[in-house]
């Protein structure tokens, strides 16, 4: 680690810990030449997942607006707010693993049914209906017929 003070090229790490975040290490330096001591901070570099949406269109993938989507299918039902972060993360790191850089908003649609299913049948019909886009009552019906 380059030295702020003098350049020098070389330092020793004194003191290391976790941030308050626990998502950086912090870490105090001090240069092998001059002597001064400098704070560094290291974390993890992630690479941006893009999604895509129905109309070819890319977008950076946001988990809050899943976790949004979750709160207004799960609204007036006995759903904590601890499950819906908990099913967000669960997705979010799903996405994480697969290590692909492009996922389709359809794949992310379907992972959150099959937890939403788990979670709260009225959540999951809720959520469907409008990931789904029911056109009419007979679509709505024959989608609630197959969930029997």
């Amino acid at each position: 680690m380059k030295c702020i003070y003098c350049g020098y090229e070389d330092s020793k790490v004194v003191d290391s810990r976790s941030s308050e975040d626990n998502n950086s290490i912090r870490r105090r330096r001090e240069c092998l030449k001059c002597g001064k001591r400098f704070t560094t901070y290291e974390m993890v570099e992630s690479t941006p997942v893009l999604v895509i949406k129905n109309d070819g269109s890319r977008q950076i993938f946001d988990a809050q607006k899943i976790k949004r989507g979750i709160i207004k299918a799960c609204e007036k039902r006995p759903v904590s707010l601890s499950q819906i972060d908990e099913l967000v993360s669960d997705i979010e790191k799903q996405i994480s693993n697969s290590l692909d850089q492009e996922i389709k908003s359809a794949d992310i649609g379907e992972m959150v049914m099959e937890r939403l299913k788990k979670l709260d049948e009225i959540a999951y019909v809720r959520f469907a209906a409008v990931y789904r886009k029911f056109k009419d009552i007979t679509t709505f019906i024959n989608f609630l017929n197959s969930m029997q």
